[in-house]
C-alpha cells in the first residue's frame, strides 16, 4: 500500500521569520508555502529545477515596497527575491532557491488606456494579448510579438526584453517602453522616464540610491562609449538586459530603462509600465511557401526581406509534421497542400502589411512576381491566407511550434539551452549548415524554426537528461554553439534571455564586463535581487553555471522512464505554458482560469503528480503494481484501514493531499490533452493518482452516489415524482448538500423507451443487425444514446430519430449500456474497465454488421475514442460526423429558417478534441441554407458531474458567468441558439432558466411544417 509522503526539503527558518515579518509589516497579498505551491514553482520551461523557499502574490505596488523594506532589514540579510512573470522562461530566469514574488494573480489590471496619445499604463502581471484585447476597439495594439503571447505578462516581457515575429518592424519590447515603475532593493518606489540633461543633472545630484544609479549609468555610458559600440553587435537582436548602447536615445535623451528592460529582476521589480501603442494594421496576408529543402528556405527567406515584406518566418520539416497532427492543422491544411511526390520539408510564411486593399493586392503581387522568375523559382508552391482568421490561425501554428517540438514519444524529447542565437541575417543560410553538421555530429535530432528576417535561430536538439552521456552534452553543445555563433558575428541569447547561461557573459562582454558588474552594484550592492544572473556586484560572487544547478533529469532519473511513460505525458510538460492562457472565451483549462491558480492548472497538475511519483520512487514503490493489487483487494478488507489512515493525525502532512486538492478542481474536460503541444492529460493521470489514493484513505460520499449514477437511474427513473421531490424542493436539497451534491436535474415525465416503443423504434440488437440485408444496415442507423440523455433530456434522442426518418433511414436505439465515463473520473478503474469491456463488446458487434453508430452527447461521445481506446476498434461518430456524410438526405423548411439567426455553443471537450467539429457542423447548417455562427465560449462550467458537486459549485457558476452567460443573455427573439453538451444545457436551464435544445432537435423543425417543439417554442430556444 502506498505510505504517507513527505517532500524532501523544508523552509529555512529565517524565510518563515520573513514571512511572519511580511504580515506585521501590512504585506496584504497572498503568501505561499506549501509543498505544492514550492513544487510548482520549481519549474519553468527550461531544463532547471529549483525549489523556492516561497511565493509572494502582491496585490499593489505597496505590498513589493513592504517585501523589499522587510528584505532590507539586518535580520533577513541571507535572503534573495526573484521576480516571475508568466512562468515560461527557457532559461530558468525566475528560477531560485530564494523567495519567487509573483505579480500576475493580482497585480494584473489595466490603468490607463489613452487613445489620443497612444499609451497604455498597465501593471506587471497585465498579460500582452489581454492588454490588446483591451487595445482593439481604439484600434490599436501593443506591438512585440511573441509566441506565449496569451499567458505572457508585460513584466515578464520588460524583464527579458521579449520579442519574437515581427522585430524588424516592430522592434523588441525595450522599443515601446516609456516609463517603468520601479520598485528597488531598498523599497525605493521611482518611476523610471528619460530624462533630458537638465532632469539628469538634478537626480544624479540625489544622495541616494536613485542618485548613485543614475550617476554610476551616466558615467559608464559617457566613459565606455567607444568599447560600447565595438562590444554590442549592430543586430536587431542586440543583447537583451543592461543595454549600455542604447542609455542615449536619438533625441539626446538619457533612458535608463534600455538598463532596466532585460535585466531579469536582477536590478529592480517592476510593478507598473507605461507603453506606447501602435495602429492595428489595416490589412495583413500571409504567402505560405512550401520548399523541398530547408536551407533553400532559408536562403530564399533572404530575397523576401529585400522584398519589404514585414515578416518572414521558416519552419523545418519535423515542427511541420508535428504541426500536421495539432488541433490547430485543420484549420490551416488547405494552405500547405502535400505537392505530389514531394516533400515539403521547410515553409517561409512572409507577411504582407498595408492600409488598404489595393496597396495589399499591389504588394503580394510583387513578392509573388519575384517567386516565379528566375533563381527565385526554386520552391515547390505557394498559398495566400487574405482572411483574418486565416492568418491568425496560421500565426497559431506558428506561436505553437515551441510546444509542439516536446510532443514526440519516449524519452529523448527536444529540450530548451542553445534554442535562440542570433546572427547577422546574412550569415544565417551558412551558420545554421554549421549548426546543424554539429548537431548531426552529436548524433542529436532536432527541429528548427526562426525569425530568418532577424537572424534568429530556434532549435531544441533531443535530449534525454537522465541518461549521464545526455547531461554531458548540454555542456559541450552549449560551448559548441557559443563558439559558433562568435564565429559568425552573433550572440548566444537573441531572444529568450541569459538566465543560467549567465556564465557566458562575462565572455561576450569582455573589459566590459566590469561595468554591469558597477551597474549591479548600484541597484543591488548586496545581490539579493535574482543573484547569479547577467552580472554580480564584486568578482567574489559567481554567476550560476549550466551545468551546476540542478536539472529536471535527476528528479526523472529516480522516477524511471517506465513509470513516466505511464502517467499520460505528466512527467514529460516541458514547462511551455499554454494552459495558462488568459482569454476566458478559450476552453483550455477552466479551472485555472477561475482561480488564477497555478496549482489549478495542466502544468500545476502535472508538476505535482510528478513529485508525487518521485516520491513513490524513492521508496522503491511502483504505482502501476500497487494499482493491480489494489484491484484484486476485497473493498469492505481494507475498509477499517482507510478509515484508520484517513483519522491518524500523522497522516495531516502527506504530500498525496495536496496532490489531491489540485486535482479536485479539475472539470475532467480534456481540454488539455486536445490543446496543450505535448498533449499533457490530467483527467488520464489525475483517474490513476484518485485510485491509488483512495485505496490508502476514505472517500467522499457522494464519489460512490455519483460514479454509480448510470446504473442507479433506470431504478430511480421509476420513482421519478420521490426523487423530483427531493431536487426540488429545499429541504431536499439541503439534504443532498450533505451527501455534497447540488444543482442536480429534474426527470421529465417522458419516457425515451417507451415513445420509442411506440414509435416502433427498435432496439440494437446484433442478431437483429446481422439480419439485415447489405441495402438495409445502409439505409439504417443506431442512435447510442448516453444515460444522461436519455433519462434527463429524451428530446434530443426523438429528435434524432425523427430526423434520420426524414432522410429516408431507418433508426435504432443502442440497448441501454453503462458509458463509465463518470467511473473513469473518480477514478474507479477497475468498475471502469469491467464496464467498458462489455460496452465496448456490444458496440463492436453493431459496427462489425456495418451500421453507423452515432452518439448524441459529444462528451460521452468522445470517450469512446480516449478511455476506450484500448478496448474498441469502432468509431462511435459524432452527430456533425454523420451528417456530414448524408447531405444530400437534408433539406430546410424555406418558413422555419426566415429571418432567424443560428449560433452554436459547442461543448469544450468536442471543441478541443474533435478540431474539425465546428467546420462540419458550419458544413451542416449550410446545406441547410443557414449560416451557421459558432460561438467563441469556453467552459459552461458543468462538465458532467463536476458543476453537480457542492464543492465546485462557486468555480461552476463563475466560469459559466465568464463567457457562457454573456452569450445566453444576448439571444434574442429571432436567435436560436443551440448547445451540443447535455451538461452545458443543464447549466443554461439551472442558471438562467432557460431550455437550448441539441442541433438534432433544430435540424429536426426546420426539416418540418411546424417550426415548434412538444412543450416548448422558438423562443425558448
Amino acid at each position: 500500500m502506498i505510505p504517507r509522503l513527505r517532500p524532501n526539503g523544508s523552509i529555512p527558518l529565517a524565510a518563515v521569520g520573513f514571512f511572519q515579518r511580511l504580515i506585521e509589516a501590512g504585506f496584504d497579498g497572498d503568501i505561499e508555502t506549501g509543498a505544492a505551491s514550492r513544487t510548482v514553482f520549481s519549474t519553468d520551461n527550461s531544463i532547471y529545477q529549483i525549489e523556492p523557499a516561497g511565493i509572494l502574490f502582491p496585490k499593489g505596488i505597496e505590498d513589493l515596497q513592504i517585501a523589499a523594506a522587510v528584505l532590507s532589514e539586518p535580520a533577513f540579510r541571507g535572503i534573495t527575491v526573484a521576480p516571475r512573470g508568466g512562468g515560461t522562461g527557457t532559461n530558468g530566469q525566475s528560477l531560485t532557491s530564494g523567495i519567487v514574488v509573483d505579480c500576475s494573480r493580482h497585480m494584473n489590471s489595466i490603468l490607463e488606456i489613452d487613445p489620443i496619445r497612444r499609451i497604455a499604463r498597465v501593471q506587471a502581471g497585465v498579460v500582452k494579448d489581454q492588454l490588446n484585447l483591451a487595445l482593439k476597439p481604439y484600434g490599436l495594439f501593443f506591438a512585440p510579438e511573441l509566441s506565449t503571447s496569451n499567458r505572457a505578462t508585460i513584466g515578464g516581457m520588460v524583464s527579458t526584453d521579449a520579442c519574437g515575429q515581427g522585430s524588424c518592424l516592430y522592434g523588441k519590447t525595450s522599443n515601446h517602453v516609456l516609463g517603468l515603475r520601479i520598485v528597488l532593493a531598498d523599497g525605493t518606489n521611482w518611476w523610471s522616464r528619460p530624462l533630458d540633461a537638465e532632469a539628469l543633472t538634478e537626480i544624479a545630484a540625489r544622495q541616494d540610491r536613485v542618485g548613485e544609479i543614475h550617476r554610476t549609468v551616466d558615467r559608464i555610458a559617457r566613459d565606455k562609449r567607444d568599447r560600447i559600440a565595438e562590444i554590442f553587435p549592430k543586430l536587431n537582436r542586440y543583447m537583451t538586459g543592461y543595454d549600455l548602447a542604447h542609455i542615449r536615445r536619438d533625441d539626446g535623451c538619457f533612458d535608463l530603462n534600455a538598463i532596466l528592460c532585460g535585466s531579469e529582476g536582477t536590478l529592480a521589480m517592476i510593478a507598473e509600465a507605461e507603453l506606447n501603442l501602435l495602429s492595428i494594421p489595416a490589412h495583413a496576408a500571409l504567402i505560405n511557401i512550401r520548399y523541398g529543402d530547408f536551407n533553400t528556405a532559408l536562403e530564399d527567406a533572404r530575397t523576401l526581406v529585400t522584398l519589404k515584406v514585414a515578416s518572414v518566418e521558416t519552419v523545418d520539416e519535423k515542427v511541420l509534421g508535428l504541426a500536421r497532427g495539432d488541433i490547430v492543422w485543420t484549420g490551416i491544411a488547405r494552405f500547405f497542400p502535400d505537392d505530389a511526390g514531394r516533400t515539403t520539408n521547410g515553409i517561409n510564411i512572409a507577411e504582407v502589411l498595408a492600409d488598404d486593399e489595393v496597396e495589399l493586392e499591389r504588394k503580394l503581387a510583387e513578392v509573388t512576381a519575384a517567386l516565379a522568375t528566375g533563381a527565385n523559382a526554386r520552391h515547390l508552391g505557394y498559398t495566400i491566407a487574405r482572411d483574418h482568421a486565416d492568418v491568425e490561425a496560421i500565426w497559431s501554428m506558428r506561436k505553437r511550434a515551441v510546444g509542439l517540438l516536446g510532443n514526440v514519444d519516449g524519452p529523448v524529447r527536444p529540450v530548451a539551452f542553445v534554442e535562440d542565437t542570433a546572427v547577422p541575417p546574412e550569415n544565417l543560410a551558412a551558420y545554421i549548415r554549421e549548426f546543424r553538421a554539429l548537431l548531426d555530429g552529436a548524433g542529436l535530432s532536432y527541429g528548427m524554426f526562426g525569425h530568418v528576417d532577424a537572424g534568429v535561430l530556434h532549435v531544441r536538439p533531443a535530449l534525454d537528461l537522465t541518461r549521464d552521456d545526455h547531461v554531458r552534452l548540454v555542456r559541450e553543445v552549449s560551448d559548441a554553439v557559443v563558439a559558433l555563433t562568435r564565429r559568425y558575428g552573433g550572440v548566444l541569447w537573441g531572444e529568450h534571455g541569459k538566465g543560467v547561461r549567465s556564465e557566458y557573459v562575462p565572455e561576450f562582454f569582455g573589459d566590459l564586463y566590469p561595468s554591469l558588474q558597477e551597474i549591479k552594484r548600484a541597484f543591488d550592492p548586496e545581490n539579493r535581487l535574482n543573484p547569479g544572473k547577467i552580472a554580480t556586484p564584486s568578482g567574489g560572487q559567481a554567476l550560476l553555471k549550466i551545468d551546476e544547478v540542478p536539472l529536471r533529469g535527476d528528479v526523472d532519473r529516480i522516477i524511471g522512464n517506465e513509470i513516466r511513460a505511464a502517467f499520460d505525458n505528466a512527467a514529460y510538460c516541458n514547462g511551455n505554458g499554454a494552459c495558462f492562457d488568459f482569454d476566458e472565451t478559450s476552453p483550455m483549462c477552466p479551472s485555472y482560469k477561475a482561480t488564477r491558480d497555478r496549482r489549478f492548472s495542466p502544468k500545476g497538475r502535472a508538476a505535482l503528480m510528478r513529485e508525487w511519483l518521485r516520491l513513490l520512487g524513492e521508496k522503491g514503490i511502483d504505482p502501476r503494481q500497487e494499482a493491480k493489487r489494489l484491484r484484486q483487494s476485497v473493498p469492505l478488507a481494507s475498509f477499517a484501514r482507510r478509515v484508520f489512515n484517513s483519522l491518524n493525525p500523522q497522516n495531516r502532512d502527506d504530500f498525496s493531499h495536496e496532490v489531491r486538492a489540485s486535482m479536485d478542481s479539475c472539470l475532467a474536460c480534456k481540454a488539455c490533452a486536445g490543446q496543450c503541444p505535448v498533449k499533457v492529460s490530467v483527467p488520464a493521470f489525475r483517474s490513476k493518482f484518485l485510485e491509488l489514493y483512495y485505496g490508502r484513505y476514505l472517500r467522499p460520499l457522494r464519489d460512490p452516489l455519483v460514479a454509480a449514477i448510470e446504473t442507479t437511474l433506470p431504478l430511480v427513473h421509476r420513482i421519478r415524482p420521490a426523487y423530483n421531490l427531493v431536487v426540488g424542493t429545499r429541504a431536499g436539497r439541503m439534504m443532498m448538500r450533505v451527501a455534497g451534491l447540488t444543482s442536480l436535474p429534474r426527470l421529465p415525465r417522458l419516457s425515451l423507451a417507451k415513445e420509442a416503443a411506440r414509435l416502433g423504434v427498435p432496439l440494437a440488437t446484433p442478431r437483429r443487425i446481422e439480419a439485415l440485408s447489405p441495402r438495409e444496415r445502409e439505409q439504417s442507423v443506431i442512435f447510442v444514446a448516453d444515460a444522461f440523455t436519455a433519462y434527463f433530456d429524451p428530446e434530443v434522442a426523438l429528435a434524432a430519430i425523427g430526423l434520420a426518418r426524414k432522410m429516408r433511414l431507418s433508426p435504432f436505439l443502442a440497448a441501454s449500456h453503462v458509458n463509465g465515463k463518470a467511473l473513469h473520473v473518480h477514478g474507479y478503474l477497475g468498475r471502469f474497465e469491467a464496464a467498458a469491456g462489455r460496452t465496448a463488446h456490444y458496440l463492436q458487434q453493431l459496427d462489425d454488421a456495418g451500421v453507423a453508430l452515432v452518439g448524441l452527447d459529444p462528451s460521452m461521445t468522445l470517450a469512446f475514442r480516449s478511455e476506450y481506446k484500448e478496448v474498441l476498434k469502432a468509431t462511435i461518430l459524432l452527430p456533425q460526423e454523420w451528417l456530414v456524410a448524408k447531405l444530400d438526405r437534408l433539406a430546410a423548411s424555406p418558413s422555419a429558417i426566415k429571418g432567424r439567426r443560428f449560433r452554436l455553443m459547442a461543448h469544450c471537450t468536442e471543441r478541443t478534441n474533435a478540431p474539425a467539429s465546428i467546420a462540419q457542423w458550419k458544413q451542416v447548417f449550410g446545406s441547410l441554407g443557414i449560416d451557421l455562427q459558432a460561438a467563441e465560449t469556453g467552459c459552461c462550467g458543468m462538465a458532467g458531474t463536476f458543476g453537480h458537486e457542492a464543492r465546485n459549485r462557486p468555480i461552476s457558476e463563475r466560469l459559466y458567468t465568464m463567457s457562457w452567460k454573456p452569450e445566453v443573455d444576448a439571444a434574442g427573439d429571432a436567435d436560436s441558439l443551440m448547445a451540443t453538451g447535455y451538461s452545458c444545457r443543464s447549466q443554461v436551464k439551472e442558471i438562467d432558466n432557460k431550455r437550448l435544445p441539441h442541433p438534432f432537435q433544430v435540424i429536426d423543425k426546420i426539416m418540418s411544417k411546424e417550426p415548434t417543439f412538444r412543450n416548448q417554442t422558438w423562443h425558448d430556444m
